[in-house]
């Protein structure tokens, strides 16, 4: 199975944009590292807006 391209630069650019890491650095994790980060940074931003 291969993975969506365009996916895969949606994850990069939501976890350098609000974690500022590198492409690389984002690069280097597997997929489910990077989904598990994007999930974390989704549940971040739910409380921000929530309390907000």
């Amino acid at each position: 199975m291969t993975y969506a391209l365009p996916r895969l630069w949606e994850e990069i650019a939501y976890v350098a944009y609000h974690f500022h890491w590198q492409r690389e650095e984002i690069l280097d994790l597997t997929h489910a590292e990077r989904r598990q980060w994007v999930n974390e940074i989704a549940r971040i931003n739910t409380r921000v807006n929530e309390s907000g």
